[in-house]
């Protein structure tokens, strides 16, 4: 009787071990996708806070379409509004945060096809700077956005698979959205000369 206890013994270890491990397991994968999601809003902050130095270079320095500017400045507030709570990023709150995220980017590309009107204003040293800032900016959204979707690809894999699934659903890990391409991304633009 001793010996069978011991196994018995033995086997509840083992699997109070491997719900530990799994456990833990679906901790790190989802901690994985919150600091990714912290990179990408870091990013996107970092491109808000380029904004208004990018308009007031290009009010002080033109004689400017008030209505573009104000656009951009819509679209920067609007974005800043969206907020998702990391623990909880469904695919409908990162499809609403990637939507402000694309309204303010098309606003500032309206901003920059205005500004090639402007000679004067892409000569300038501030405007030259800024300009490089926000490019530089916009690849490293796109850096932060893909290493984002492959964390979510990670741990929504990890709930998913059996047998870690199990903890999964017991501990309510629930699966996370990605970002997608903007609609109408698999249309090629249109170019005339």
């Amino acid at each position: 009787m001793k010996r069978t206890t011991w196994i018995i013994l033995g086997v509840v270890a083992a699997v109070i071990l491997w719900c530990v491990f799994a456990y833990n397991s679906l901790v790190s994968t989802e901690e994985s996708t919150s600091s990714a999601w912290a990179q990408v809003e870091s990013v996107y902050q970092r491109r808000a806070d380029l904004i208004p130095n990018l308009v007031n270079t290009v009010k002080g320095s033109a004689e400017f379409e008030s209505n573009t500017l104000q656009e951009v400045v819509e679209a920067r507030t609007a974005a800043m509004g969206v907020k998702a709570d990391p623990s909880k990023l469904t695919e409908e709150q990162v499809a609403q945060f990637e939507k402000a995220q694309n309204n303010l980017s098309g606003a500032l590309q309206r901003l920059m096809v205005v500004v090639e009107r402007y000679p004067d204003l892409k000569t300038t040293a501030n405007f030259r700077e800024l300009q490089a800032q926000l490019e530089g900016t916009e690849n490293r959204i796109a850096v932060e956005r893909m290493k984002f979707n492959e964390a979510v690809k990670k741990y929504n894999r990890t709930i998913r698979r059996f047998p870690s699934n199990l903890i999964a659903s017991m501990f309510d890990f629930e699966k996370k959205g990605y970002f997608a391409a903007a609609e109408g991304a698999e249309n090629a633009p249109e170019v005339k000369f």
